[in-house]
């Protein structure tokens, strides 16, 4: 699989994740996939359960894509998630085998306040 295709295919994955289509939005992966959240210490494996523990979850979801990049079997992407309007800044590591994802990683940072020793050296993105 080229990386336009890959590309593509984690185009429509982060579409369907906002529009909360969950068929489409497991399409991306292996049956046999991974997927860790090193900061609670889960992990969950296999497609199936990986679709169910997405939709079991309560809150409204938005996904707010700011930049994928990679090559070849690894990408990144970097989003903003929001929980009932309260954004989580989320990296999603994806390593691909035969076209699908067969692990993904999703690291969490909640927004914080700018250090003010800093102030007088930084702009507000």
């Amino acid at each position: 699989m080229d990386d336009r295709t890959i590309r593509a295919a984690l185009d429509r994955h982060w579409q369907a994740s906002d529009a909360s289509d969950f068929d489409v939005e497991h399409e991306i992966y292996r049956e046999d996939a991974v997927l860790d959240y090193p900061q609670s210490g889960e992990r969950i494996r296999g497609r199936h359960n990986i679709q169910e523990s997405r939709t079991v979850q309560p809150n409204k979801k938005r996904f707010t894509v700011r930049r994928i990049v990679g090559s070849g079997d690894l990408w990144v992407s970097e989003f903003v998630l929001s929980y009932d309007g309260m954004p989580s800044y989320v990296v999603s590591i994806m390593e691909f085998r035969d076209g699908r994802v067969a692990r993904e990683t999703q690291y969490f940072a909640d927004r914080f306040d700018p250090g003010p020793s800093r102030a007088h050296l930084v702009e507000q993105a």
